[in-house]
């Protein structure tokens, strides 16, 4: 009968206990009942109860409410970004003693840009432009006080250079120009700290942001320091380099050759990717986390963001400065800032010195000032190896001050909050034990939900994006960005709201919205949490990021959790949780405007290959995933998003009809904000010749590039003949295909048009000739060639398939080939310059009927009586105003080279030989000579140490004993073929 019982009770416990996670898996089913209404008589219930003592449901959300809260919520966000960065001066500038003047720094800008465009090699850049700096700087130095010493050089370097920018080239400049001016105490320094500017421009722009009001803010600066009494610790050592956009090649002369480049010890490099605006410092480093401190203590204005030293570093952007100089060759640390604003006119004939602020340039003048002193005053700097220790994380808040702190902090940083909220969450999910495994269902189901509603919303609005580009409407939103917001952004929004409707409809039906939402707000919280564990790991600093979205989010979770537990989604409990995370969405608004500020106009200029609205779209989708991530749980708090998802359901409908139908027309010549397309037409002569000499083609005509994915489309209806019937094809046999790229960016632009037009002859036509064929060991031949022609010319080298480009007299001996596989120089020289003589040396086998290699060679001409034909100018003429064209003239020469037919030839009995050098021949030949069939020959005599004979001849014929050595010679016989 015990055991009877005992069953008894142990059967009513186990069915009590079913019963009981029933009655829990209904509680979580049971939708909200409505909250009831308080008594007549006016009194007010206990805190989460009603009058009769019963807990009140906790309210549901009404979608109206919370959709225009969080617009709300997000256009004031907005707003204060905005007004961050249009706010350039924190606070004006001081009166008394000597301080930075914009409106002096605005008078030397005009005056370099009134010069005009200064383009290496033109007297505008290598005489005007010098003589106007050497004037300004003498008369600062007669007005300095006697606590400075002025020295002023002015420098001519020549020299080469290998760089893995745009896939690959080498560089070779002579005889270009900086102007140094160092500025010391009286009885002189030891170190440096430098500063840098370029005062050079891109042809067919005056460059007023880039580079002239970098090199004005110097001046002025110079102006400045020199009229204080207080005497500086350090040099200030101030380049104003004169070949930037030749590809930072006036830097590397000076860093290498200068003998002022020894005392430097840091650096600070001005220098633009649009116009105006805020200075951004994008580059530090490498490692020297006291130079970022140094900016951190003496900006006046900060702004500074070490994503941005991420994302540029990650080569993304087509883009370099002359921080890479430094670095790489001159192993100095530096901090790197550039103008950021209207990127759209940066390089265009837009860029003039009114489009640029006076507040920006006080901006400007007053960081750089301050930190120049700030540097020059410093223990540090003498001893700044010893510093140089780490990576450090910087960014600015709203440009009010920054803050940074080292790496490895950061670093710990970081793990200890991903630890704390991974308790946090294990601790949520895990109790109580009895419904664990039902939390971890719930918990994983939402988790994977989050990221299936991402993953769908990139790759619907990526399709749209993609059908976009196809039907030719691509860059609609180029002149009006918020298109691009209305178009992909409202499209990512709809697609979000709509998975997780149907999820809540379907999957979660009947469930407590309540436990649903904060069950997708700890969903969010762990991917946040994973991303912060997973980017620390990678060691990028850009991580802190992710440490906002993870510490604010759980504290706010923290100290709302009880109004949410009693109350429900209640319009206080949202108000206090947007509160919580005013900070993150706060900074990631105010960054990502940064990021599109400084991304949407390269998209105008990134080439024919890359499809710039699935590069806007991706940046839209990424940015709303991230607004998104934790306000998907609002989604299962309201009764309905009806409202919400037909809303934005619609307005992406009507802006895709607009967009389809054209009525956003991607470019505007607006003088007040011009937004140009960009368009490179070169007025090309090519000649093609084969491996005996003989000339095989011969064309001439105007080779057209546009900048961007639309290509030449747009500029059709106004030239007709400009159309896809003379799109020109890749000349497959020629290094880069035939096309004279003034640098190797063929991979991005492999859409080409070449419009036939009369030949031309350029007044300063170029020369090119081969000096000298030598057989050197290793079976190598050396090829040496002398070229003279304009300032710009470009060479290009192709070796053939068995054939090596083993080495050269170019860079550092070692050649660098560029993305498919040829050989890129560019050349530049100053005013005047000598022939330039090079060689190459190849490697090759024996039998090659078609050559061993292939050569081409460019000359630019950027400026001058020879910059524009008159076909070119009567075809410009008719292009519409919303575009910008560059152009010049350009003559090509391509050859084939023969490898040089070499006869081996030993004997055993001594030479007997008469060598004429004019003639280079050996004579007489020896009887056996006579019966190898080589006649006549071009001898060469060349001495060889005996090992070296013996490997020379066991790599010829395997076998050493086929090379009987007497006089320890060798005689090498070319063939009067040529080569």
């Amino acid at each position: 009968m015990e055991r009877s019982a005992a069953a008894a009770v142990r059967r009513l416990r186990a069915a009590g206990g079913e019963r009981d996670r029933d009655r829990e898996r209904d509680r979580d089913r049971r939708p909200p009942a409505p909250p009831r209404e308080a008594g007549g008589d006016g009194a007010a219930a206990p805190p989460g109860k009603t009058r009769d003592g019963s807990r009140r449901r906790p309210q549901a959300l009404s979608e109206r409410r919370a959709a225009a809260l969080v617009l709300l919520y997000l256009l004031a966000l907005r707003g204060l970004a905005h007004v961050a960065h249009r706010h350039l001066l924190s606070r004006p500038p001081r009166g008394g003693h000597p301080h930075f003047s914009a409106h002096r720094a605005r008078g030397y800008l005009d005056n370099i840009t009134a010069i005009g465009p200064r383009t290496v090699g033109s007297p505008e850049n290598e005489v005007l432009a010098v003589n106007y700096l050497l004037e300004q700087i003498r008369a600062i130095e007669t007005e300095s006080t006697d606590a400075h010493k002025i020295t002023v050089d002015v420098q001519r370097p020549t020299g080469s250079f290998s760089i893995d920018f745009l896939g690959g080239f080498t560089s070779y400049y002579a005889n270009i120009t900086n102007v140094v001016v160092k500025l010391e105490p009286r009885n002189g320094a030891e170190h440096a700290v430098l500063s840098n500017c370029h005062f050079d421009s891109v042809p067919n722009t005056p460059g007023a942001s880039d580079d002239a009001v970098s090199c004005s803010v110097m001046l002025e600066i110079l102006y400045t320091l020199s009229k204080s009494s207080e005497p500086l610790q350090h040099a200030v050592i101030f380049l104003f380099n004169g070949a930037e956009e030749n590809i930072l090649q006036a830097s590397h002369g000076f860093i290498t050759q200068h003998e002022w480049a020894k005392s430097i010890r840091a650096f600070i490099n001005l220098e633009a990717a649009g116009v105006g605006g805020k200075e951004l410092v994008f580059q530090t480093g490498p490692e020297n986390p006291w130079l970022v401190q140094a900016y951190v203590f003496a900006a006046k204005h900060p702004f500074a963001s070490v994503v941005a030293q991420e994302i540029f570093q990650s080569g993304i952007i087509p883009a370099d400065t002359d921080f890479r100089i430094y670095r790489d060759f001159g192993n100095v640390p530096g901090i790197d800032l550039a103008f950021i604003e209207n990127g759209y006119i940066y390089h265009t004939k837009y860029d003039t010195s009114d489009r640029i602020l006076t507040d920006s340039i006080q901006r400007a003048g007053d960081n750089i000032l301050a930190v120049l002193k700030y540097l020059a005053t410093s223990d540090k700097l003498a001893k700044s190896f010893e510093y140089r220790h780490g990576n450090v994380v910087f960014f600015d808040v709203l440009g009010l001050f920054v803050l940074a702190y080292p790496a490895r902090v950061g670093t710990i940083m970081n793990y200890i909050i991903a630890a704390i909220a991974f308790l946090y969450l294990s601790k949520k999910v895990l109790q109580p034990k009895t419904r664990a495994i039902n939390n971890l269902k719930k918990f994983f189901t939402a988790f994977g939900l989050i990221l299936l509603s991402w993953i769908s919303t990139l790759v619907t609005v990526l399709i749209v994006a993609v059908f976009i580009s196809l039907i030719g409407r691509s860059l609609s939103w180029y002149t009006h960005f918020y298109v691009s917001v209305f178009l992909y952004g409202t499209a990512a929004v709809a697609k979000l709201i709509l998975v997780h409707t149907l999820a809540k409809k379907f999957y979660y039906k009947n469930m407590n919205d309540l436990n649903l939402g904060d069950v997708f707000f700890d969903a969010s919280l762990l991917i946040w949490t994973i991303a912060l564990a997973v980017i620390t790991q990678m060691g990028l600093c850009s991580a802190f990021i992710c440490t906002l979205w993870v510490a604010f989010p759980l504290l706010t979770k923290l100290m709302i959790h009880k109004e949410f537990r009693q109350k429900g989604a209640t319009i206080k409990f949202v108000v206090m949780y947007m509160l919580g995370m005013f900070v993150p969405y706060l900074y990631m608004l105010y960054l990502s405007w940064t990021i599109f500020e400084m991304f949407t106009p390269i998209m105008g200029r990134s080439g024919s290959e890359i499809p710039p609205d699935v590069v806007l779209a991706g940046f839209i989708v990424a940015i709303t995933m991230i607004l998104s991530s934790y306000f998907i749980n609002f989604i299962y708090l309201v009764k309905s998003t009806k409202m919400t998802l037909v809303s934005s359901t619609a307005v992406f409908v009507v802006t895709l009809i607009l967009v389809c139908s054209g009525i956003f027309f991607p470019y505007s010549s607006d003088m007040a904000n011009p937004k140009p397309k960009r368009v490179f037409l070169q007025h090309t002569s090519r000649r093609f010749h084969d491996l005996d000499g003989n000339l095989v083609k011969s064309d001439s005509g105007i080779w057209i590039n546009g900048f961007d994915y639309n290509g030449i489309s747009h500029i059709t209806p106004h030239v007709p003949e400009i159309n896809d019937t003379i799109r020109t094809p890749c000349e497959e046999w020629a290094p880069f295909c035939g096309l004279p790229w003034i640098l190797p960016v063929h991979f991005m632009f492999r859409k080409n048009w070449y419009l036939p037009a009369p030949e031309i002859f350029p007044r300063s036509p170029i020369h090119f000739k081969v000096l000298a064929k030598e057989l050197m060991p290793w079976n190598s031949v050396r090829l040496s060639f002398e070229v003279s022609g304009p300032s710009h010319m470009s060479l290009y080298i192709r070796p053939h398939e068995g054939s090596a480009l083993s080495t050269w007299s170019l860079g550092d001996g070692t050649p660098v080939a560029s993305i498919g596989g040829d050989y890129f120089v560019f050349y530049s020289h100053g005013l005047h310059a000598t022939p330039w003589n090079f060689w190459i040396e190849l490697t090759a086998s024996e039998k090659h009927s078609d050559g061993i290699v292939s050569l081409a060679i460019a000359a630019h001409y950027f400026f001058g009586e020879d910059q524009k034909s008159p076909q070119l100018y009567a075809l410009l003429e008719r292009f519409p105003n919303w575009t910008f064209s560059s152009a010049h003239e350009v003559f090509i020469i391509s050859t084939r080279k023969k490898k040089t037919h070499l006869a081996f030839y030993h004997t055993e009995e001594p030479l007997t030989y008469d060598f004429h050098q004019s003639e280079g021949r050996l004579r007489p030949f020896s009887v056996s000579e006579h019966r190898s069939g080589i006649w006549p020959a071009k001898l060469e005599i060349q001495q060889y140490p005996e090992p070296d004979i013996h490997a020379y001849c066991n790599m010829l014929f395997n076998n050493t004993n086929s090379c009987t050595v007497k006089n320890k010679m060798l005689v090498h016989i070319f063939l009067n073929k040529g080569f």
